[in-house]
């Protein structure tokens, strides 16, 4: 949680290094992406031909609204562990404030944060000493068998061995990002791509959900690489496909070079645009993992760091929050408006478009969720029915 990027693939990485170096650091970290990559690459393929096709995009519709459930379980999940004092709540009610209504850049609101909780905790208030968003579990002790009574060497801090990791790391990472750059020029969508990507896994804390505000907001408004409902498409898809949440990353790259191929065909182009999202996203981590991670064990118990990961994780409770309303925003109605007075930014819906068919699945979805417990594949796959029955009906 302390190092920026998808925060269940730098986990799964960490622990293969800790226990087995750094090859033991690659497999398990690549492994962990590997059938996801295969997976919404296969979807994306399927979404670009067929994406317009009416069962199809029935089935996404039904996808959709329990994509919004989920969104809004995630806020309340994280919420519940995070907001446990007044100052977290404000804390996070000024990052959806500042994100949503203001459109203040997720990396500000983060780097505040976390310099809000960094001197609270160096100053020793117990406000910012209730934890981040994944505290310790009863079996932390198990872990701490299973790992040893003390660091491995490899585990210790080592200024040659830094220097070692970052140069390879950071050679693997940016030659290609700079050779795309060079030879393609600043508009091309492969250096757009590349650097936005690269740019991300270096801005992005609190994990997918906090990862996927940032990207919606810059993905859809900025670049117009992709439509709110196909990011919430994609979304759907990372949902039901094997690996992170955050290999939808690997859908809105493709969709964007797809958009724009230049001289090679679509499909070429979006395989190539997907595969390189994912390679400057999960690249890093490597990086981070094998030059932070010696430097984070030592650190243990900072209450500085303590600190500013308990504000860094009420503010991404605001961060999904956004996130959450805007997916709603986008599913539920068919117009929008912009704001724009005051200081204010931000698409208020049309009241007269909602759409009655999407509201009422959501509402299952998150009845389904909250009320009855129904796990979130269960909830997918009903949702998804729902839709093509919806098709067949000729409501949709």
């Amino acid at each position: 949680m302390l190092l920026p990027g998808p925060e269940a693939q730098q986990l799964a990485t960490y622990i293969g290094w800790l226990m087995h170096r750094t090859r033991g650091g690659i497999m398990a970290g690549g492994l962990f992406v590997v059938p996801g990559v295969f997976a919404i690459m296969a979807l994306s393929y399927i979404y670009a031909a067929f994406g317009n096709v009416g069962f199809v995009a029935a089935l996404f519709f039904g996808l959709k609204a329990a994509v919004l459930a989920i969104v809004i379980q995630a806020v309340v999940r994280v919420g519940n562990r995070a907001l446990k004092n007044p100052v977290m709540r404000g804390l996070a009610a000024t990052a959806f404030v500042a994100i949503f209504f203001f459109d203040v850049p997720f990396p500000v609101i983060v780097l505040g944060a976390g310099l809000i909780g960094f001197f609270g905790g160096r100053a020793g208030l117990a406000t910012f000493a209730v934890g981040g968003g994944h505290g310790p579990s009863k079996s932390t002790a198990l872990v701490d068998s299973l790992l040893g009574e003390e660091l491995p060497a490899h585990a210790k801090p080592s200024v040659a061995s830094s220097l070692r990791v970052a140069s390879v790391w950071l050679l693997l990472w940016l030659i290609p990002v700079v050779a795309i750059f060079v030879m393609l020029g600043e508009a091309n969508v492969f250096s757009q791509i590349a650097i936005f990507f690269s740019k991300m896994a270096m801005v992005t804390f609190g994990g997918a959900y906090a990862v996927l505000a940032y990207v919606a907001q810059q993905a859809v408004e900025h670049y117009h690489w992709v439509q709110p409902r196909e990011m919430l498409d994609g979304l759907g898809m990372a949902e039901t496909t094997p690996g992170p949440l955050i290999m939808v990353l690997q859908f809105v790259g493709f969709m964007a070079a797809f958009r724009d191929p230049g001289p090679m065909s679509p499909m070429v182009a979006g395989t190539l645009g997907g595969l390189l999202a994912t390679w400057v996203t999960f690249t890093p981590c490597f990086l981070w993992i094998f030059l932070g991670a010696p430097f984070i064990e030592v650190m243990r118990g900072n209450k500085a760091l303590a600190g500013a990961l308990s504000a860094i994780t009420a503010a991404v409770v605001g961060v999904i929050l956004n996130l959450a309303i805007w997916f709603a925003i986008h599913t539920l109605f068919h117009a929008t408006v912009p704001v724009h007075s005051l200081g204010l930014s931000f698409e208020a819906p049309v009241l007269s478009s909602v759409d009655p068919w999407a509201l009422a699945l959501s509402v299952a979805a998150a009845a389904a969720i909250f009320r009855f417990n129904v796990g979130m594949l269960q909830t997918l796959g009903a949702c998804a029915a729902a839709g093509l029955l919806l098709h067949a009906a000729g409501v949709l």
